[in-house]
């Protein structure tokens, strides 16, 4: 198990860079908001590309929990059904988390393509907490870290819903953010515990806190960042 370990965990941090990045992606194209729901995106696991499939249509086949905007708002289908000449409320309701009913193709699939990066990054986590109980005997750290990692992971899925339903809330997104780093950190830990190969170094007292003053900065400087691209986003 030991093997092939560490090459998920090197899997893993990249993996949660690229989430990062598809992040900051997500950020700076304004489409957060790609995919009003979640986990799925308009009720489904390969979203649209187009308006016209979002729209309601006479004698078309929905499936439960499909999405439509009608009158630029957000119905859910309530079970399996084909629709007739007239639009019949009752077979909708409304989507409640939140108001924003807005269609853009780019954002959506932008939006889209970010989910699946943190969905494989995951997955890949999960495997590696599962390798990593052959170092149980060795160094329980690994195992327990890799752990905080999957429920770290799990966290950060949750938060993004949050993130969606409150229509990209600055304080979620910073805390969004901040768990991200926080599993890199992990990540780092985890593959430096566990290389074999590893050579030990010593640091003096004023390059640790060099290295606690730069990690403080950091942290104020995300803060800043996503509040900065607030401000922006509220100027447009």
């Amino acid at each position: 198990m030991k093997k092939y370990f560490l090459k998920l965990a090197k899997i893993s941090l990249i993996l949660v860079y690229l989430v990062i990045v598809a992040g900051a992606l997500v950020r700076m194209t304004g489409s957060g908001m790609g995919c009003p729901d979640w986990p799925k995106c308009f009720g489904y696991y390969i979203p649209p590309t187009d308006i016209k499939e979002l729209l309601w249509t006479p004698n078309h086949k929905y499936l439960e929990n499909q999405v439509i905007i009608k009158d630029e708002k957000l119905l859910v289908v309530n079970t399996d059904f084909k629709t007739a000449e007239t639009f019949d409320i009752s077979k909708f309701r409304p989507y409640t988390k939140h108001d924003y009913a807005i269609f853009n193709a780019v954002e959506t699939w932008i939006e889209y393509l970010n989910r699946l990066v943190g969905a494989l990054a995951g997955l890949v986590v999960f495997g590696m907490a599962i390798f990593s109980f052959g170092y149980w005997k060795i160094n329980r750290n690994i195992t327990l870290f890799s752990w905080l990692t999957v429920l770290l992971m799990g966290f950060q899925g949750w938060l993004g819903a949050r993130v969606v339903y409150s229509v990209l809330n600055p304080a979620k997104i910073t805390i969004h953010m901040i768990v991200a780093l926080i599993i890199v950190g992990v990540l780092i830990y985890i593959i430096k515990k566990s290389n074999q190969k590893t050579h030990r170094f010593t640091y003096d007292s004023n390059f640790r806190k060099i290295v606690f003053i730069t990690l403080i900065l950091t942290f104020f400087q995300v803060i800043l960042g996503t509040q900065v691209r607030q401000y922006v986003d509220d100027q447009i």
